[in-house]
């Protein structure tokens, strides 16, 4: 009992200081106090109600029977709009506030919500190695669910909250995208219902113009009701091999080495100043040395990028076996090394020991609580975005990085590019070897400016013929869009499927210029 009033008297306290202070004033100067005290147990809340319900579903076989039902409820949902004289574009009635994009989607109060609870793993058919998905079953979910099957997805993004249709209808990468390709390429088929309400099923070989024009469209051509993701055997560890590497050119030709080698299941690299990096490569294996297993997805253990930090301080090469669940969302705890900005003291062992198993807080909650004032301190004193660029202009992109932005750690992901129709493809005819350049954090740089600085990097990124990852901040013209992705399919299929009603294009729904 004393206990308890211990804890309430501290609440008590905490809730006057609150007063005192204002509670604006807590939320953008000690944002840690609320993360920590509210944000983190509400968090495990959350993350208890879905694993339940995702074990009740998978005893009850239930699944598959009501896929088709909640698909019929949003073909209906569709045709009531069209009798109401359609009369405003349609978009999900998934909350903003539930996505990992930091935007906020105000497009959400003025256009017809349809309502789509699909968050379920409908089938793993072995013989095919596939497994189908509804839109919203997460990575943290698909991976829990295959690998005691022995089985995995051959690119798992990272973030165990990123969901299988964000990861179609914007895109995802991981560090055997040097094998696989982007998210999309790992997908055989989809089904959506479109602006008419009917269901489709798309594949390379039937309705392939609406396969290749999916991924990259952010919801503007259909609802995505399902999925197939190819499988691949999984194996228990990834042995994973750290090399510190100093001097940006020896960084850039080392890591274009090692991206090119196909016996490497895993390559990337984290750049922690403009000429050192370390470069790591992991390939699965069931086998381990006993004494280097690190299970660094425990809650206790250090983030993984301080982890990795170390090799660079010590100069000194390492091998490790990582189990694989961890290996994949290695960076979910520390949320890549965002969560340092948020709670300072996260990664120390103290904190680690006591509340490391509540961390991190639901990117989901993070934004729902952000407010207007934060929200306006990170638009213009933060960045998150990923840049996917050509590897062999990856010096130079790092040189830009650098003096616009000057934000580090820097993540370094590659990934092949095939040559198929739709938004994102190489210049040339045939696959190319890109690069996901992924900065996240508070710029460095003085003459760092929100607007001015990142119509900078995205014109530099134009004009070596990349792309930026939709779900950050873009600031682009309309032009300016186009001219970074191909439209012709895209357009070509919206004129066809009657869309122009139905959803606003892709520009409208994401560019800031659009927006405003």
């Amino acid at each position: 009992m004393s206990a308890l009033w211990s804890v309430g008297a501290g609440l008590l306290l905490l809730l006057l200081w609150v007063r005192h202070r204002g509670l604006e004033a807590v939320l953008v100067h000690h944002r840690w106090v609320f993360v920590c005290f509210f944000l983190l147990p509400l968090s495990i809340l959350f993350d208890i109600y879905y694993q339940l319900r995702a074990w009740a579903v998978w005893r009850l076989h239930s699944a598959p029977r009501q896929h088709a039902q909640r698909v019929r409820h949003i073909q209906e949902q569709v045709r009531e709009w069209k009798k109401e004289g359609s009369k405003r574009y349609m978009c999900t009635g998934r909350p903003g506030w539930l996505t990992v994009s930091l935007r906020v989607g105000k497009y959400k109060k003025t256009h017809k919500n349809i309502m789509i609870n699909l968050m379920d793993v409908l089938e793993v058919d072995s013989e095919r190695q596939v497994v189908r998905v509804e839109p919203l079953v997460s990575m943290g979910q698909l991976t829990a669910y295959l690998n005691p099957m022995g089985w995995t997805i051959p690119v798992v993004p990272e973030l165990d909250d990123l969901t299988v249709g964000g990861l179609i209808m914007g895109t995802g990468i991981e560090s055997s995208s040097h094998i696989y390709g982007l998210f999309q390429h790992t997908c055989v088929a989809y089904e959506l219902v479109l602006a008419d309400g009917s269901l489709v099923r798309c594949s390379p070989t039937e309705n392939s113009d609406l396969f290749y024009a999916v991924p990259w469209s952010c919801g503007t051509l259909g609802f995505l009701v399902a999925a197939e993701i190819k499988m691949i055997p999984a194996k228990k560890y990834v042995k994973i091999h750290y090399e510190p590497v100093r001097g940006l050119q020896k960084i850039c030709e080392k890591f274009t080495e090692e991206s090119k080698k196909k016996e490497n299941s895993f390559v990337e690299g984290l750049m922690y100043s403009l000429d050192e990096a370390v470069i790591m490569t992991g390939v699965l294996t069931d086998e381990a040395e006993q004494s280097k297993i690190n299970k660094i997805g425990n809650y206790y253990k250090p983030w993984f990028f301080k982890h990795v930090e170390k090799y660079l301080k010590a100069d000194r090469t390492g091998v490790e076996y990582i189990p694989s669940r961890h290996y994949y969302h290695r960076h979910t705890r520390s949320i890549f090394w965002e969560l340092q900005d948020i709670i300072p003291f996260g990664n120390n062992p103290v904190f680690r020991y006591l509340f490391g198993w509540m961390v991190p807080p639901k990117i989901s909650l993070l934004k729902l609580t952000q407010g207007e004032a934060i929200r306006k301190l990170y638009e213009q004193h933060h960045v998150v975005q990923d840049m996917l660029v050509p590897m062999k202009s990856l010096e130079k992109s790092i040189q830009t990085f650098h003096v616009d932005l000057n934000v580090y750690p820097i993540w370094l992901c590659p990934f092949i590019l095939p040559n198929n129709p739709g938004m994102v493809h190489p210049k040339g005819n045939e696959a190319e070897l890109y690069v996901d350049i992924g900065a996240y954090g508070e710029p460095k740089s003085k003459q760092f400016e929100a607007r001015a600085s990142m119509r900078q990097m995205e014109k530099f990124v134009r004009s070596v013929h990349g792309f930026q990852m939709l779900y950050a901040d873009c600031y682009m013209t309309r032009e300016e869009f186009w001219d970074m992705f191909d439209g012709s399919l895209y357009h070509k299929l919206r004129e066809q499927m009657n869309c122009k009603d139905a959803f606003p294009e892709v520009y409208d729904k994401i560019c800031k210029a659009a927006r405003h």
